[in-house]
């Protein structure tokens, strides 16, 4: 062989590979272009906290100076109340966000007719459908996250400029909220919420691709549906059990307390290995990937409303 075809031989390398993965690159920028609510939604949360901090931080100085003499866990519950509030804020949006996202992921495609364009390019259905599912997954959680952090890291600044005017020391607020340790248990919540949640995802791409009209009632009736029948005729909760442990079953297995534990160190209370052995997560998974694996078969199969 000679050197010029080795040397585009190998140039050549770098091009394919970039190939394969710009399909999925492009597909997730489109989604993000598309769908601005992704980024713009948890900004104007993050406005609005910050506005509503920024009036209380005029009464801060007499809040701190009120909580030197509490002990460490009830100092700590006063002054944290306004940035574990930020974080639920900017969570709550972001999971609206990714419910709806998910809802109109395939369907609003398909009512366009937009679908008929994007089949049209040489973009495989399994890409296009598991972009969505990054989108929601991945993307959502990391905007929710960095703008939480960013907000919370202003309202520190903001604390500690009011305190510094008002010749009170800040070592207190930023004691009674370790901005490294609360990013680092935020981040573990998230990566568990989104563990768990993959199913409810799947589900809301599956019912995206399926449904001809009012995609909602089609992703909120059949669970409620089978709760109400299943009452009725035999007079037992297991569904309703079922869709509750899926909303909020997370939140024992990642977490232990019980009355009279410290909360100084919240990281302590964390228990990833209980969660991550946990049959729930693993069977949840399962499902998710069925799901995802559906809603790709329906994208390839169904046609525009």
């Amino acid at each position: 062989m000679s050197v010029s075809s080795v040397v585009e031989t190998e140039a050549a390398r770098p091009t394919a590979a970039a190939s394969s993965t710009s399909p999925f690159y492009w597909s997730v920028r489109r989604e993000i272009w598309e769908y601005r609510s992704i980024y713009l939604a948890p900004l104007i949360a993050a406005g609005l906290v910050v506005l509503g901090f920024f009036v209380r931080a005029a009464h801060l100085p007499a809040l701190v100076r009120e909580t030197e003499n509490l002990p460490p866990v009830a100092q700590m519950l006063r002054l944290a109340v306004p940035f574990s509030i930020t974080a639920l804020a900017i969570t709550l949006t972001g999971l609206i966000v990714a419910f709806f996202y998910c809802l109109g992921a395939l369907y609003n495609e398909r009512r366009d007719r937009s679908i008929l364009f994007w089949k049209s390019l040489p973009v495989s259905n399994t890409t296009t459908v598991l972009s969505k599912v990054f989108v929601a997954l991945a993307v959502i959680p990391a905007v929710v996250f960095l703008v939480t952090l960013a907000t919370q890291l202003i309202m520190l600044l903001i604390g500690t400029a009011v305190l510094a005017a008002n010749g009170v020391s800040a070592a207190t607020l930023w004691a009674n909220w370790p901005f490294v340790k609360m990013a680092a248990l935020f981040a573990y919540i998230l990566v568990v919420m989104i563990l768990w949640y993959a199913p409810i995802a799947g589900w809301l791409l599956l019912v995206s691709a399926y449904a001809r009209s009012m995609a909602i009632l089609w992703a909120v009736l059949p669970p409620l549906g089978l709760i109400i029948a299943e009452r009725i005729a035999l007079d037992t909760s297991y569904v309703a059990d079922l869709v509750d442990y899926r909303l909020n079953g997370f939140m024992s297995l990642a977490f232990y307390y019980k009355k009279g534990m410290t909360l100084g160190d919240p990281l302590a209370l964390a228990t990833p290995a209980h969660f991550f052995g946990s049959p729930g997560l693993w069977s949840g998974l399962a499902v998710a990937a069925a799901l995802i694996v559906a809603a790709i078969w329906l994208r390839r199969n169904r046609e525009p409303i």
